[in-house]
């Protein structure tokens, strides 16, 4: 036997879960091992990534990032993973080869999501094995990862409780530097989610608005509301969303008398991501180089 490829652990992920029973992922990585891969040689179950993780497990766990991709299984919490009714129904088929689950219409939209990303950033991520130099496909293996990961927490924020998605909100402005971040009440916020005091005294504010959607966009009546909120009390705004703005909504803000700057869903993960909010750190990984000034005196 020869490691699986990524692909190759689609269906034996899909059959250990199939109990319907949620596992934690590294419990999953190991049961998909040691029930399909406990035949390959010593050498090759301790074959490693750069960055020390023994490479089937770290297939199989791209694996099961792919069949999130398409729905097949979920993660109903931090670190577990469960089979869907659309991966049962896979099953049932018996087969899932890379080929069919590209052409899945919710991994195409997954895909979708971050092709217009990476366009907007305009990023190439085209390997050329020919004309590409190591780096070149390094930061294009790092970007490619990235946007996989942005596009994984976007859809976990259109979907996480409205009052969850304000304090997700409220730490990324603290950890950019807002330290003085009050949480305005539930019962009587006004549209108002957030209070940010510009100096001690909170003789300056700044207005916080957070919206989570998953389709609708935010329309020029919700930025309307927004600085009626805000009149006579300050004349600075945030307004974050995790899907987008529409052309009335972005008219509004640039024409307001006030300063609203407008966070959408793909600028949001971009800020989370940069600040490391909502995400951790994985893997490092140490590229060395010639010291040439160890050899100036050679």
């Amino acid at each position: 036997m020869n490691i699986p490829k990524f692909h190759e652990t689609l269906l034996p992920i899909l059959k250990t879960l199939s109990d319907g029973k949620t596992i934690h992922y590294n419990d999953l990585r190991k049961k998909v091992r040691d029930t399909y891969y406990g035949n390959l040689s010593t050498d090759l179950l301790e074959l490693e990534t750069k960055s020390g993780d023994p490479i089937v497990l770290n297939r199989i766990g791209w694996g099961k990032a792919y069949l999130k991709q398409a729905k097949m299984v979920e993660y109903p919490e931090r670190g577990l993973v469960r089979i869907t009714e659309k991966g049962r129904k896979i099953l049932e088929k018996g087969s899932l080869t890379l080929k069919e689950l590209k052409l899945d219409k919710d991994y195409v939209e997954h895909e979708k999501i971050k092709k217009i990303k990476k366009e907007t950033e305009g990023e190439d991520d085209n390997f050329d094995l020919e004309n590409d130099s190591p780096q070149d496909l390094i930061d294009k293996g790092i970007s490619a990862i990235d946007a996989e990961v942005k596009a994984e927490l976007l859809e976990k924020l259109k979907n996480i409780d409205p009052y969850y998605f304000e304090k997700v909100i409220l730490k990324l402005l603290n950890k950019m530097g807002y330290g003085d971040i009050i949480e305005t009440s539930k019962s009587r916020d006004g549209g108002i989610d957030g209070i940010i005091n510009e100096d001690k005294l909170g003789l300056e504010k700044i207005y916080i608005q957070a919206k989570k959607y998953t389709e609708n966009k935010v329309r020029e009546k919700d930025i309307r509301e927004f600085i009626g909120a805000m009149s006579g009390d300050t004349t600075k705004g945030i307004f974050v969303t995790t899907s987008d703005f529409d052309e009335a909504a972005i008219k509004k803000a640039k024409e307001a008398h006030h300063k609203i700057v407008l966070i959408n869903g793909s600028k949001l993960v971009d800020l989370m991501h940069q600040f490391t909010v909502g995400f951790q750190i994985k893997n490092v990984y140490e590229v060395k180089q010639i010291d040439e000034e160890f050899f100036e005196n050679s």
